[in-house]
């Protein structure tokens, strides 16, 4: 299988580093962007410096694409100016471009942090409503937002991927539910990047097969990918107390909490 040509921001983030190796092995061409200087690794590989909020610049880094997958932007809660900047105008360069391009599928990088006030009692799925936790999660339901708007009004193919907590083993109780594996993670991404681009909007959680997952996963007619990985292999070596504490605790845990954001609120 070839992907094309994929072009992938936020190239140097810990998602970015952890998936290059694996979608390089499958991309005719994989043309990497960041702010900070890269340096290519394969004869496949393009790097190029690119500032998401210069859109002139993102539309030349995006020529000839297959497929994009976005994950730049400012990825844990931060003020509101430096989200919506770094988030949200971002992303509206990036779908502005593939609009523009034309026959582009774009990959968006969501959250699971947009429903993070569910009650972790709730199993849920995209079709329930948003309930972010903090500033990061409403940047990341107005980067949703504007990826319907884009396949809504222009025909864009879209789909957002709400990220569970990406890290190569659980390490808190929270993880238990809300992993995800490397494993998965190019998983998901690459049956993303790989899906025809047909004209519509999809919300999925990217999250490994956990026993305890607040999650659906997606429909095989959605997203045709089954994640493998089971964060409950690892529950003998995570410590800590039991999450949730009772079943009204939000499935966001200590992001949730007011001091979470409050810090960020500047005066």
């Amino acid at each position: 299988m070839t992907l094309g040509t994929v072009i992938m921001t936020g190239a140097a983030g810990r998602i970015g580093s952890a998936v290059r190796e694996a979608l390089r092995e499958e991309a005719g061409r994989l043309v990497l962007l960041d702010r900070v200087p890269l340096r290519a690794q394969a004869p496949n590989e393009e790097v190029r410096a690119v500032d998401l909020l210069d859109a002139k610049a993102v539309e030349v880094a995006l020529a000839g694409a297959d497929a994009v997958l976005h994950l730049g932007g400012v990825s844990d809660e931060a003020p509101l100016p430096d989200l919506l900047e770094g988030n949200v105008l971002g992303t509206h360069h990036v779908l502005e471009a593939a609009r523009r391009i034309g026959g582009v599928r774009v990959v968006l990088a969501s959250s699971n942090r947009v429903t993070g006030f569910h009650p972790a009692a709730h199993h849920i799925g995209p079709r329930d409503p948003v309930r972010p936790d903090g500033l990061y999660g409403v940047s990341k339901v107005a980067v949703e937002a504007l990826g319907r708007l884009y396949a809504d009004k222009f025909g864009l193919s879209v789909i957002c991927l709400r990220i569970g907590s990406f890290e190569r083993e659980p390490s808190e109780p929270r993880h238990l539910s809300t992993w995800l594996s490397p494993r998965d993670a190019v998983g998901y991404f690459r049956a993303a990047l790989a899906a025809p681009p047909t004209p519509g909007f999809a919300a999925v959680y990217a999250v490994s097969a956990n026993s305890r997952r607040f999650w659906e996963l997606p429909e095989a007619s959605v997203l045709d990918y089954t994640p493998v990985d089971d964060a409950e292999e690892y529950a003998a070596r995570v410590s800590g107390a039991p999450f949730p504490a009772d079943d009204s605790t939000p499935q966001a845990g200590r992001f949730a909490e007011p001091g979470f954001t409050l810090r960020h609120i500047r005066p």
